[in-house]
């Protein structure tokens, strides 16, 4: 038994380390090349600029759609070359909001409309084919609600087009409008920062693969269409349709100066929807892109491995919920580990580097804002059931519903979100949450009565994870019900509902 233990253990760290692995080469490749100068804005006379789409894709988003509608109404751009179209697929009173605000605007001059489809089908995925196929533009930019693009966001990024005819896509770098609003949203904050300054700038600079973030990017229409368009038979279509583009011959450009805020959610339930969303789409694009990766000609060994590394990237997930599970037989057995598996688990450590590295390129106070860290840690501990349960369900099925991230327009600490309509209910995965805990907390009782006490440290930062979890969303949910009580379910929190445009207190 102890030997099996040990087997199964060193298996599991060997998993962890190869998905470690590749976030060492991604902060060696960030170090190479993050002096590497931007690539200048190509001037482009007034009169040579190409047409514009501007879709913003939404559904039942009452706190935030007059904000995105009157932002991409402000994008200094030609007006007889810029079409805005708003995706509604709304069924609540965003549908009325949206609908004001493109009229008012319309009589203004500006070409934008609302676009209704009769069945929502293909959800993000299907609105965006939809629009499409109305679209005018040689070019597409795509928001999402939450988001705040600048008045010169096109101007920051459209003219590389007309440089590369081989170009794309165009992904800014997003922040965040509310990160100091919570722990939650520091969190977040901590996690997109690194994927954002780290991770993209090492694909994008070294010539790796790298993917559309659904939101604050430029698309070239000839490049989706190449590519095969948008698709609903996976939950990712921003990944899913950049690697297809990628595979096919098209380039893609990250502008880490260019950015554009968008909004945080503070609840924990809300996080692990998204989260479980992006890991069942990346297992699926896997199933769909792996054979292409694999074959592509176009791609060397070394972009094949690190594109194959990156769309495993949630598989960390079931390593976790695995090493979760190993805690009793390891109590029960007390194994002693080779130097091998030592390297191994070295090695698993590395990632938080890349965390660091995204709050020093951005802060100056980043010691103050990397002190969240182990909160997300333990955040990741907890959410391994919920996610683990998600990179299943994706390499089993096609599709799925996608389940939206509310966005409640909170830009300071007083502002509340517990009397929204859109408040989220938790899934069925605490139940499966709460056994892990009553494991792992058993496994520290054992233990502490077998003298192991050497091994409670390990266990017991599993039980952090589960508790933080468990206790977040018991008590968001307390506060979701009080709220209730003090607010009809259909109301709307009157900052909200009064004020448009973006504030300007982005972190």
């Amino acid at each position: 038994m102890t030997h099996l233990v040990r087997v199964l253990y060193t298996t599991t760290l060997l998993g962890l380390a190869t998905c470690a692995a590749q976030a060492v080469v991604l902060i060696v490749l960030y170090l190479i090349h993050r002096r590497d100068p931007s690539p200048q804005i190509p001037v482009v006379p007034e009169g040579e600029l190409p047409s514009v789409t501007v879709q913003v894709p939404l559904r039942n988003e009452q706190h935030v759609a007059r904000q995105i509608v009157e932002a991409v109404a402000a994008l200094d751009w030609p007006r007889d070359r810029l079409e805005i179209q708003i995706l509604d697929d709304s069924e609540d009173e965003t549908a009325a909001t949206v609908t004001a605000e493109v009229l008012r605007l319309q009589r203004t001059g500006l070409k934008i409309e609302a676009i209704r489809r009769a069945e929502p089908i293909g959800y993000k995925a299907g609105a965006l084919a939809a629009g499409l196929t109305q679209a005018c533009g040689e070019l597409v930019a795509i928001f999402d609600a939450d988001f705040c693009p600048a008045p010169d966001f096109l101007r920051q990024t459209v003219p590389y087009f007309l440089s590369d005819p081989g170009l794309g896509m165009v992904q800014a770098r997003w922040t965040h409008l509310n990160a100091e609003y919570s722990l939650m949203t520091r969190i977040q904050a901590l996690a997109l920062d690194a994927h954002f300054t780290v991770e993209h700038l090492a694909r994008n600079r070294s010539g790796l693969l790298m993917n559309f973030n659904g939101a604050a990017g430029v698309w070239r229409q000839a490049a989706i269409e190449d590519a095969g368009g948008w698709s609903a038979d996976t939950l990712t279509e921003d990944l899913d349709l950049s690697y297809r583009a990628q595979l096919v011959g098209w380039r893609v450009l990250y502008l880490p100066d260019v950015v554009v805020p968008a909004e945080l959610t503070p609840l924990v339930v809300a996080f692990k929807a998204q989260q479980a969303r992006w890991a069942k789409g990346a297992s699926q694009c896997l199933r769909k892109l792996a054979g292409p990766i694999v074959r592509s000609r176009r791609l060397n060994l070394w972009q094949k491995v690190m594109a194959l590394l990156h769309l495993s990237g949630y598989f960390n997930q079931p390593l976790l919920l695995a090493m979760i599970l190993l805690t009793l037989p390891m109590v029960l057995t007390d194994p002693h580990f080779s130097d091998f598996s030592l390297w191994l688990g070295a090695l698993a450590s590395i990632p938080p580097v890349l965390y660091v590295l995204g709050q020093m390129t951005l802060y100056r106070d980043w010691p103050r804002r990397i002190l969240v860290y182990p909160a997300l840690m333990f955040l990741w501990l907890g959410m391994a059931w919920s996610l683990t349960l998600a990179v299943l369900d994706g390499l089993r099925h096609w599709g799925g519903a996608f389940v939206r991230t509310p966005k409640y327009r909170l830009r300071r600490r007083a502002d509340r979100w517990q009397t929204s309509a859109y408040r989220p209910r938790a899934g069925a995965t605490w139940v499966g949450e709460v056994l892990i805990g009553i494991y792992v907390f058993a496994a520290i009782w054992l233990a502490l009565n077998l003298d192991h006490a050497h091994l409670v440290p390990l266990v017991a930062s599993y039980a952090a994870g589960q508790l933080m979890i468990l206790s977040l969303t018991l008590v968001q949910a307390l506060a979701a019900r009080r709220g209730a009580t003090r607010q009809p379910e259909s109301g709307i929190a009157v900052q909200d509902s009064v004020k448009g445009g973006c504030d300007d207190d982005v972190a």
